[in-house]
């Protein structure tokens, strides 16, 4: 029989005679034949030898019992050619079916907004829009935006917050939770201020489920007391216990919505900012997880609890915590203790809330440049500074930081003015009020 065929033949052997033969011969299908009968009666004979291929080879000699070995050979080619198309086979299917898998899997990760398309009158961006992709839960060192009231529509001063932090944080979350959102349908509304932050990859805007951010926390019984939404200053209370929460549970930085950023905050690990003299305030936080602080946060937030004074659970919180956790009476600039510190006004407070008319005066670069020398970012105190009129075009304070950290934003303004024939006014959500001065 010929089943070992020349392809268990020894190495030097096959190439040796097939080359050789391969080069004389004229014909090379009858020569291919005739060369594996060749090779079939040499392995038949059991020796090992050199095979030379002579005249008969080319007229067609036959060597004993031709056609049972080339019947051997052809189906040892054929089924050879049928286990290699069933792995291509089945190769395939592997194939296509783990990339399916992995799409699905994409898709069905967490319930992230899809940002739509630029609008109409929002189609002069200077950015396209990006897919965005992302794991459900916020991780370790995002930046979150918080939106405590119903509205999900986000005006100037909103979206040049945002902007501004996705701009100094490239590779960072971005993220921004609206409990507007939390009943919705996984939509967006079509609104200019969503398909202005789709221009940037790494902003998500993801629904406020407040029963589920405080459950674990010692605020979830405070949370579910129903006469709270009474009192008059709720909705930044609200504001003020979500920021302490989300520091607490995920850590990364917190911001106010009428911040606007001018550095990257990475290096600032827990802490945080005097707004004046022995004053604290939570517009700004930064903190890991689990932080003890935090929790000292809101478990003061919880035994001193009054929602009638204003400030009480917000910025005098955060003073009267700080004060105990370093046993002192009165905070220093720029001062640390236990892992923990306090900046001084200028790095997120530049501008004093008594002294908020000088967001809107004229300034030059030059004095700009020395005012924010040593800032992070700057508080423009949105409930004192909401409905005055900003000249977008003008040298005035505000107006060049939204041409400098936000300019897409800038941008839109200007569009809108021009529009309008008038200076455009600064809007103000009741989100915004949580850091306010006390």
């Amino acid at each position: 029989m010929c089943s070992d065929s020349i392809f268990h033949l020894p190495f030097s052997q096959r190439g040796s005679a097939g080359l050789q033969s391969y080069r004389r011969s004229q014909r090379p299908l009858q020569n291919l034949v005739q060369l594996s009968s060749d090779f079939c009666g040499v392995l038949k004979s059991g020796k090992i030898m050199t095979v030379v291929l002579g005249e008969k080879a080319l007229t067609g000699a036959r060597m004993p019992r031709m056609s049972s070995c080339l019947s051997e050979l052809t189906r040892l080619v054929l089924r050879q050619r049928f286990k290699a198309l069933f792995t291509l086979t089945i190769s395939f299917f592997v194939f296509f079916a783990t990339v399916m898998y992995w799409r699905t899997g994409e898709n069905a990760v967490g319930q992230l907004y899809r940002l739509p398309m630029l609008s109409r009158d929002a189609q002069f961006l200077p950015c396209l829009l990006r897919p965005s992709t992302a794991e459900p839960h916020p991780s370790p060192g995002d930046v979150f935006f918080v939106e405590t009231s119903e509205q999900t529509n986000p005006g100037y001063l909103f979206t040049c917050s945002v902007e501004s932090a996705a701009r100094a944080h490239p590779g960072t979350r971005v993220v921004v939770l609206m409990k507007g959102l939390a009943n919705g349908n996984g939509s967006l509304p079509n609104h200019w201020g969503f398909s202005l932050l789709g221009c940037f990859p790494n902003v998500e805007i993801r629904p406020l489920d407040l029963p589920e951010l405080f459950s674990g926390t010692p605020l979830a019984k405070w949370y579910l007391q129903p006469d709270h939404q009474k009192e008059p200053y709720y909705l930044p209370v609200l504001s003020d216990a979500c920021r302490i929460a989300i520091m607490w549970k995920f850590g990364g930085i917190y911001l106010d919505t009428d911040f606007i950023v001018l550095k990257n905050l990475k290096n600032l690990t827990n802490t945080l900012g005097l707004q004046a003299q022995g004053v604290l305030n939570g517009a700004f936080l930064s903190f890991t997880p689990k932080h003890e602080f935090m929790e000292l946060c809101m478990q003061d937030f919880v035994e001193n609890y009054s929602g009638w004074i204003w400030g009480h659970v917000g910025p005098w919180l955060l003073t009267r915590v700080f004060k105990k956790w370093c046993s002192i009476s009165n905070i220093q600039n720029n001062m640390s203790c236990k892992g923990v510190r306090a900046l001084s006004p200028e790095g997120f407070y530049p501008i004093r809330w008594e002294d908020w008319k000088k967001l809107f005066d004229t300034i030059s670069s030059s004095e700009l440049h020395r005012l924010l020398h040593n800032t992070y970012a700057v508080h423009v105190w949105n409930k004192l500074s909401h409905g005055t009129r900003l000249e977008i075009t003008s040298q005035g304070l505000m107006a060049q930081l939204y041409s400098q950290f936000c300019p897409a934003t800038s941008m839109k303004m200007k569009k809108d003015s021009e529009e309008q024939s008038w200076p455009l006014t600064l809007p103000v959500g009741p989100w915004l009020q949580g850091g306010s001065p006390a």
